[in-house]
């Protein structure tokens, strides 16, 4: 990519602070006026394990990963299991260094912790050979020995920041200031000494490298967020109060961020025994009139189906939460995958009747959530937000005042007493909850304890007052009018000022990009990269995927030649359902799949349309393309 860009990587052990210290570096950068991107690899371990994070920072806005990193911090894993490349897991204490150099840039620096990663140790990777090779600069620095002279071993990621900030020539002070912020006072004093001491300890070398941090300036106030965060505070300011659930990631930064939060606004978290409980208590409380949510992972998620199915057929509004990860079973808990999108879409039992969006960055994390209330408490449904561990967990800046809305507290469709009382009602003197004949297909709703408002709640078919009825003409009627409810959905997204679908790239451009999700914003960089390089692209973030955009996805796709599939997965489960949907267009579709744990970079964009016009195979063998049926 560009050379006014700073992506940082700090390497090192589950358990070695690296998390802590790329939110504060991130967090640091942001306030010098730079806009900032993380991106988070970590093992399924509590401690030891290779795990990096990467901070991309330019001047520029940031909306993805980059192509590789140019500085790379690598402490060692200081708890690695055993440090020999004979054992199963090979030298995990070298991991940090041996496992990122592939990826790193040529003229890239390398700081490495020369107490954990000796001489011998670069040896065997022959790194002086490859520095030479590749126009490295390397500083091989005792940060475990700064650490220890102050007592704690784990502050040498402070000391690699201290060894960062001086090559390239940050002022100390944004750390000092989130240090003493996030830290009780005596240790925040000795992390600030061990900073400064090996800032000075570099700063007086002459350098050989020319990289250095860019400048920048912000004009609004920055916040740094998740989309777990984002997510979290939609939830909250659309009146959600109450959530249950189990832990699993990467579910579980929602959780965590609500059960934080709930009991300043009155609200109850509940942590269950399974995910079967959690759907279920959540439900109860929505039909018990509160705003209401749950959520898991893949394998927790397929708990839920029973509960789901009886949400769609009491027709109790929620909202549930689908975090993808690589499966299927436990499969990769940690690594980012979108192949749960069928299991989403269709898990449960009978035909679907819910609504289901992916956002794709922080800003549609909100604002798809709040979606997600709105609609499922309007239209009396289950309402899915699916989204994976890659927008989990990655950082992005945002202005502060995007976040400045209004809350909604309203309930939804739901019929005061005095509206229940002129309402339809049974002879036996019970509430028509779902009358077969209603505006939208939505019946009106009533709240347990109402005046006028009894009925009940059977995961049966039922007749209008709730009675067990299979009947087949009250089967068709209320079948029909469930599914009603999707196409009332549709007309009203496909009526709203703001779009779910985001179109990136010349309006007349040749050729097209298709993708959904996390993927969006690299999609969209690739395509400024392509256009830059001569070719003529745009691109298609899809958010709504069901009901499905129709009419939005057809002017798209009938405006370009050939369309291309960008998705993490291996069966091409987003292509398939464009093609469920749009089946005319299916000779205009070819997919580019990833499914290696790794989110895409945007050259692997750029390398998959290339193949797709001039043919050939992809360069990266990771990574899977599909041509049209025909091709």
């Amino acid at each position: 990519m560009t050379e006014n860009e700073l992506i940082w990587r700090i390497a090192g052990g589950s358990g070695d602070g690296i998390d802590s210290t790329s939110q504060n570096f991130a967090k640091a950068l942001m306030r010098a006026g730079l806009h900032v991107f993380t991106h988070r690899h970590y093992p399924s371990r509590i401690r030891g394990g290779h795990t990096f994070v990467e901070v991309r920072a330019s001047a520029s806005n940031v909306r993805s990963r980059g192509d590789g990193y140019n500085f790379l911090l690598a402490l060692g894993d200081s708890f690695a299991r055993n440090p020999s490349e004979g054992s199963v897991y090979g030298n995990e204490e070298l991991k940090p260094l041996s496992e990122n150099l592939d990826d790193l840039r040529e003229g890239g620096i390398i700081v490495y912790d020369e107490g954990l990663i000796d001489e011998e140790a670069a040896a065997e990777l022959n790194l002086e050979e490859r520095a030479e090779e590749n126009g490295w600069h390397l500083y091989p620095m005792n940060l475990r020995e700064m650490a220890r002279e102050h007592g704690r071993e784990v502050m040498r990621n402070t000391a690699g920041v201290g060894v960062t900030a001086a090559l390239l020539d940050i002022d100390v002070s944004y750390f000092e200031e989130l240090i003493r912020a996030n830290m009780p006072e005596d240790i925040a004093e000795t992390n600030i000494t061990i900073l400064n001491e090996a800032y000075d300890a570099v700063s007086e070398q002459e350098f050989t490298h020319d990289l250095r941090v860019p400048t920048g300036d912000h004009e609004n106030e920055q916040a740094l967020l998740s989309g777990s965060n984002a997510i979290a505070y939609a939830a909250l300011d659309e009146g959600c109060r109450f959530i249950s659930g189990y832990p699993m990631t990467p579910w579980t930064d929602v959780f965590t961020i609500m059960s934080q939060h709930l009991p300043k606004f009155g609200g109850v978290s509940e942590q269950v025994e399974d995910e079967i409980a959690a759907a279920a208590l959540a439900l109860g409380a929505s039909h018990a009139g509160a705003k209401a949510m749950s959520g898991s992972s893949g394998g927790g998620f397929s708990l839920m189906s029973e509960p789901l199915g009886l949400a769609e057929m009491t027709e109790t509004p929620i909202v549930l939460l689908e975090a993808m990860r690589a499966g299927p079973s436990t499969g990769m808990p940690t690594k980012p995958e979108q192949a749960d999108l069928e299991h989403v879409l269709y898990t449960s039992q009978g035909d679907s009747c819910r609504v289901v969006f992916a956002p794709s960055n922080i800003r549609e994390c909100y604002d798809q959530t709040r979606k997600a209330f709105e609609i499922a408490y309007e239209y009396h449904l289950p309402a899915i937000v699916v989204y994976d561990q890659k927008l989990q967990g990655e950082l992005r800046n945002v202005d502060a005042d995007f976040f400045d809305r209004e809350p909604n507290p309203d309930p939804g469709t739901v019929l005061t007493e005095d509206e229940l009382a002129e309402a339809a009602h049974h002879e036996s003197g019970k509430f028509e909850r779902y009358q077969h004949d209603s505006e939208k297909g939505v019946s009106p709703r009533s709240i347990p304890g109402q005046k006028g408002g009894r009925f009940l709640a059977s995961g049966n078919e039922h007749s209008p007052t709730g009675h067990i009825s299979e009947d087949p003409a009250n089967r068709v009627a209320q079948m029909n009018r469930r599914l009603q409810k999707l196409d009332s959905v549709r007309s009203e997204l496909d009526a709203a000022e703001e779009s779910h679908q985001t179109v990136h790239g010349p309006e007349d451009a040749d050729y097209g990009l298709l993708t959904w999700g996390s993927q969006q914003d690299t999609v969209f960089e690739a395509v400024d990269r392509l256009n830059e390089q001569g070719h003529s692209v745009k691109a298609m973030g899809v958010g709504d995927l069901m009901p499905y955009p129709v009419a939005e996805v057809t002017d798209f796709l009938e405006s370009v030649e050939e369309c291309l599939v960008v998705e993490m997965n291996a069966t091409a489960q987003f292509r398939g359902l464009t093609q469920k949907e749009l089946g005319r267009f299916g000779p205009k579709l070819s997919s580019l799949l990833k499914y290696n744990g790794n989110p895409f970079e945007p050259r692997d964009i750029v390398e998959g349309f290339e193949t797709s016009i001039d043919g050939g195979d992809l360069p990266d063998e990771t990574m899977k393309y599909v041509p049209a049926a025909g091709d």
